[in-house]
């Protein structure tokens, strides 16, 4: 079993061969990177090229461990036991199955997402070391131990919002996704809108970039970004000349909504452009 990209997802060779470790380790993925740069859709596309299901843990604040494994419902049993049911004696009814249970009982190997681990409290990824490294956990109520039958391929994201202990970095095999260069970002474009005219995305690419260049920024534009851009520039139909004043000096492209999220990142742009054209 080995990734070899897929036709929807542009992998660079060091991101083909860190997926490729991960499966020949049998251990997670950690994949680290700014927002946008398709860190889920990895998970995503590399089950859909190996012909495996994927399971998503989408992780937030509140998320617990224990979640992930099993809950056991008391409110339910306590409610029907008020009711007099006849299941409230069996309490494997009020065991609700979490994704990595799942994914361990899965009678055919599968992928998992845990992503952005980093939102969830600091314990969370050490509440999950002796389940993902020993791929089996004890359920109290039911006193019965849950083990995989297949070792799931697991994808672990995160945004580097806080740091990861370090025992939970050990079990892992790392890698950062780079911000795709302006080639391999014509790559990930093409697979998006084949057929998109060159003038216009090399023009859209040229004033992207600048927009990433410009220090102080609080939040980068990203790739998921850039496509929403495009998508527009295509929609309103605009020339390749609309991204750039006739000096061919640095513009405040349109629809820069699209691109900067937050009113600071705007002004500090719009400043840029005022100083370049009162300096010139």
């Amino acid at each position: 079993m080995k990734f070899e990209g897929s036709d929807q997802y542009v992998a660079t060779q060091d991101l083909k061969l860190a997926v490729n470790a991960a499966l020949t380790l049998k251990r997670p993925l950690l994949v680290k990177g700014e927002p946008g740069t398709g860190k889920t859709m990895l998970a995503e596309e590399v089950a859909r090229s190996l012909g495996m299901p994927l399971l998503q843990w989408h992780i937030k604040s509140t998320t617990k461990a224990q979640q992930g494994l099993y809950e056991y419902d008391a409110v339910s049993r306590l409610r029907d036991s008020q009711l007099g049911e006849e299941r409230v004696k069996d309490i494997h009814n009020y065991i609700v199955k979490g994704v990595l249970w799942q994914a361990f009982e899965s009678e055919q190997p599968v992928a998992l997402l845990i992503d952005e681990i980093d939102k969830a409290d600091i314990e969370f990824p050490n509440d999950l070391l002796r389940e993902l490294d020993r791929m089996e956990f004890y359920v109290y109520e039911t006193r019965q131990m849950v083990r995989a039958r297949h070792r799931p391929l697991v994808f672990i994201t995160s945004n580097n919002e806080k740091e990861l202990p370090d025992a939970f970095l050990r079990r892992c095999f790392f890698h950062y996704i780079q911000f795709p260069d302006a080639g391999t970002m014509q790559d990930i474009v093409e697979v998006h809108y084949p057929g998109l005219k060159k003038e216009l995305l090399a023009a859209a690419l040229r004033s992207f970039y600048e927009v990433r260049k410009l220090p102080g920024l609080k939040k980068k534009p990203s790739t998921s970004e850039l496509l929403d851009w495009l998508k527009l520039l295509v929609a309103e139909d605009l020339p390749p000349e609309a991204l750039h004043s006739q000096d061919d000096k640095v513009a405040v492209p349109p629809l820069v909504g699209a691109l900067l999220k937050n009113e600071q990142d705007l002004s500090l742009f719009e400043k840029l452009v005022f100083m370049q054209r009162h300096n010139r």
